[in-house]
């Protein structure tokens, strides 16, 4: 009894030291965007091919999710609308043909695709960022459109180039739609982001033009340069996003994954000193001014280069992106599919993805990284894989916090409670208190200390759970017999600002009876 009293008067005296400082350590920082791209177009990562059970897409999902989060990632990047079609039950356009085989046909009856995304990963503590390609209408001539494919209620939205349906960007009535259906998603489902890929106007093809010149008769207004339009039509799309998202749920983040050059020095100043195809100049896209007028939270340049790519150096892309981001997070889009490859030397370096990791954590202005893509961490890149898991994301981290969306942090949980039972050490604890913007909590991080050691929650090393769900229990099963703990619990809101810890709780586990 009186060991018990010792031991809780000690907890009480270390508590005012207990701090919520987020910690300096580059090497396994506790703030972290650790993403992965799931592509559904063409089953590239999932589902594995169409016309699967329910059953064996969940686990297929379910996989893929447990995969990721032992590998430390916290973000989940599903592709939801690859073609003008739908991978979730709620929307105005149709199921898309690699779920079921068919465009338009629908999986079982209660059966929604991203519905059960989202929970899934909720409950492993990763986000889940429904991603768009906002223009693309089919992947090939041969596609076969369902009757409710905007493509056949309105063939005059569209133009074909290389083959495929492309929705025209210089159409007012395309772009309301299009912010129509990333509503539909918005408002019906608990995503955590909005996300972009590269394709706003088609990459250049030898041979092929963009009939877009009655398009731009019609709707030039002021502009001359058929250039700066299509410009603009895209710059209108991102802004009105931009708006209508946040107008709806503010702590729903937007982000656009562009190629990984904006403008090159030799066509900017201001660009970067490199020598490849730009966004700019190329596919329309005036991807920093996103950044620069706050139009997005965060940008994700798809640096797919190495250190040693002559026209396009990985450091020199990443230096640039930073000293472009104007408070705005960037996150690197990494090249896993390209370790073990013959693009280049370099990528045959099993060195290359962790040098980059390196290279990242030590510039203050680059706060994670997205790895395309999920099938490549398990099979060409399981090195990398394995890097991941081992070493550099080996202690879970929380998302890197939005202060120019929220930054409220929650009250701490109440009443927390901890006992040693049989199967483990059951902790419990009530909902936070409001906070002075209305939020309670929307998830929970749980730390554990063994004796002794430092009480503190700047360590991710002792946080052993971390969900995005309201729960308000937790068994810990990974104890030893004998030993003593502590645990602290601290809640999160929508934006993963975190609370101040409950706690810290002492526990003593009894030795096992003979």
């Amino acid at each position: 009894m009186l060991k018990n009293f010792l031991y809780a008067l000690l907890i009480v005296l270390i508590l005012p030291y207990i701090s919520n400082a987020q910690p300096s350590t580059k090497i396994a920082p506790k703030r972290e965007f650790r993403g992965v791209w799931v592509a559904t177009v063409t089953n590239i990562d999932w589902p594995s091919r169409p016309g699967l059970t329910v059953d064996q897409q969940k686990q297929e999902l379910i996989g893929i999710l447990e995969r990721h989060k032992a590998q430390g990632m916290n973000a989940i990047l599903l592709q939801v609308r690859p073609a003008g079609d739908a991978f979730y039950a709620k929307s105005r356009e149709p199921w898309s043909q690699w779920l079921m085989g068919r465009q338009g046909l629908a999986p079982a009856p209660g059966y929604d695709p991203l519905a059960f995304a989202i929970k899934e990963s909720h409950s492993r503590g990763m986000e889940l960022h429904a991603w768009f390609n906002p223009y693309r209408a089919s992947m090939s001539s041969s596609t076969v459109f369902s009757e409710n494919h905007a493509f056949r209620k309105h063939p005059e939205w569209f133009f074909t180039y290389g083959g495929k349906k492309q929705f025209d960007p210089g159409i007012p009535d395309v772009r309301e739609y299009i912010v129509q259906v990333i509503l539909d998603v918005v408002k019906e489902y608990d995503v955590d982001g909005i996300h972009f890929d590269d394709y706003f106007y088609p990459y250049k093809l030898e041979g092929q033009t963009i009939n877009d010149s009655d398009t731009f008769n019609k709707y030039k207004e002021d502009f001359t340069d058929i250039r700066d339009w299509r410009r603009n039509n895209v710059n209108l799309l991102i802004k009105e996003l931009d708006d209508s998202i946040h107008h709806y749920k503010k702590w729903v983040k937007f982000g656009v994954s562009p190629f990984g050059i904006w403008r090159n020095k030799n066509e900017d100043p201001e660009g970067s000193a490199t020598s490849g195809l730009s966004n700019y100049a190329e596919l329309f896209a005036d991807s920093r001014k996103w950044v620069k007028e706050g139009w997005v939270d965060y940008i994700n340049p798809q640096i797919y280069f190495s250190f040693t790519r002559r026209v396009a150096p990985f450091g020199t892309l990443v230096d640039w992106w930073s000293n472009n981001s104007y408070g705005r997070h960037v996150y690197i889009g990494q090249a896993a599919y390209l370790v073990n490859s013959r693009a280049e030397l370099a990528w045959r370096n099993p060195a290359e993805i962790p040098n980059q990791i390196r290279y990242l954590r030590e510039n203050n202005r680059i706060q994670g990284s997205v790895y395309f893509s999920s099938k490549s961490l398990s099979t060409v890149a399981r090195s990398v894989a394995d890097s991941l898991k081992n070493n550099y994301y080996k202690y879970q981290a929380l998302p890197p916090q939005m202060p120019w969306l929220d930054e409220v942090p929650p009250n701490q949980p109440q009443q927390l409670s901890a006992d040693a039972l049989k199967d483990g050490v059951h902790l419990k604890w009530e909902k936070p208190l409001k906070a002075k913007d209305g939020e309670t909590a929307s998830g929970y991080v749980i730390y554990r200390f063994s004796e002794g050691e430092k009480i503190s929650i700047l360590d991710p090393k002792n946080i052993i759970r971390i969900s995005f769900e309201d729960y308000v229990s937790f068994i810990d099963t990974n104890i030893e017999n004998g030993k003593r703990y502590s645990y602290l619990v601290t809640a999160l809101d929508r934006l993963k600002n975190e609370s101040e810890p409950s706690g810290p709780i002492g526990v003593e586990v009894p030795l096992a009876k003979e």
